[in-house]
């Protein structure tokens, strides 16, 4: 597939960050949800793609003397899941945007919402975190139980840097669950990112980031009280005062450094043991380029993809106004690419 090359109309990081975020033509998607109490008494809302062509579907070879009779029984098509980013959903620019290109080749497709993103509050007082591989791997072995066919991964994002940290946690054991796996703008050094997103213009998507946050956080003291210090919720400017404040001592860390050094998918790279996709634009303003691993970081098995241009899960196309195809195609070009070596 054509390497990433930003349009000359949207030049930098930020903007081309911003204006597939904000602006990019987007494509429509219909969802079939679903609810799944989870192992601790929570919830997490499941959208499947509803209406994948079944022109593309993949059928059971028939012998040819076979009896004409028989019903031909259709192989199972792939199924792709995706993880979001923070704060992100199903309704998400890029979720639509891969599932309008998986439904295109017939395939199943379902974006798991995390804890609280789905459009309802959960109901525990934990929610959802970088580096919360345990629910991950517990939404992964369902999917790939209950459903069964070929199985890829995408996360984008936070999505991302879970799903990474699971593949490494997981090694040669993921490959009983998954064919292979894609992460996108993936924060891989959340010490980095943190500090990065903390000050200069990057604060602006903080502040986008926070305005969800605190109201949800706000919200979850009026069944949970005396979790955490209302005021200093409301205080918080930056990522790392919110995650001293309220992610970190709700999943068992002691600060946000603490939080963000363990929950970090870098370290756990060299330990992946199927074929994973990781695109990087050297532009993201969420993770500077010298945190990005060199080749020797990582196994053969793991492809690193960093061009230039894309922002932070940007990579917007074309003449203006643009479009998100790019993106979405190059995923399912690296899972169609490892299906056929395989």
């Amino acid at each position: 597939m054509t390497p990433y090359r930003a349009p000359w109309w949207l030049p930098g990081g930020h903007l081309q960050t911003v204006y597939a975020s904000l602006f990019a033509t987007r494509v429509r998607v219909t969802y079939r949800r679903e609810t799944w109490d989870t192992p601790d008494g929570d919830f997490v809302e499941v959208d499947w793609l509803a209406c994948p062509s079944a022109a593309s579907a993949r059928r059971a070879p028939v012998a040819a003397d076979s009896p004409t009779t028989e019903p031909m029984h259709p192989a199972k098509p792939p199924l792709v899941v995706l993880f979001h980013g923070l704060e992100g959903s199903s309704a998400s620019s890029y979720a639509h945007g891969l599932m309008n290109e998986v439904g295109k080749l017939g395939w199943r497709g379902v974006v798991v919402n995390f804890r609280g993103c789905g459009g309802a509050a959960n109901r525990l007082p934990r929610a959802y975190h970088s580096g919360d591989s345990a629910e991950l791997d517990w939404m992964l072995r369902k999917l790939s139980a209950e459903h069964g066919g070929p199985f890829y991964a995408a996360g984008v994002s936070l999505g991302g840097n879970v799903l990474l940290k699971w593949l490494g946690e997981q090694g040669n054991a993921a490959a009983a669950i998954v064919s292979c796996a894609v992460a996108v703008s993936a924060p891989l050094d959340l010490t980095v990112a943190g500090e990065s997103l903390g000050r200069g213009f990057n604060l602006a998507y903080t502040h986008s980031f926070l305005w969800t946050l605190k109201r949800k956080s706000l919200d979850k003291l009026e069944h949970h009280p005396r979790l955490y210090d209302a005021r200093q919720v409301r205080r918080a400017l930056t990522l790392r005062a919110f995650d001293d404040t309220v992610t970190a001592p709700l999943h068992g860390f002691a600060d946000a450094g603490d939080y963000w050094k363990r929950s970090s998918s870098k370290p756990w790279l060299a330990n992946i043991a199927v074929p994973a996709l990781i695109v990087n634009a050297r532009n993201d303003p969420f993770l500077p380029e010298g945190a990005l691993p060199f080749a020797g970081d990582v196994p053969r098995c793991v492809t690193l993809e960093f061009p230039a241009d894309g922002g932070h899960v940007g990579f917007v196309s074309g003449p203006f106004p643009g479009n998100l195809s790019w993106l979405p195609q190059r995923i399912l070009a690296f899972f169609q690419e490892t299906a056929s070596c395989q």
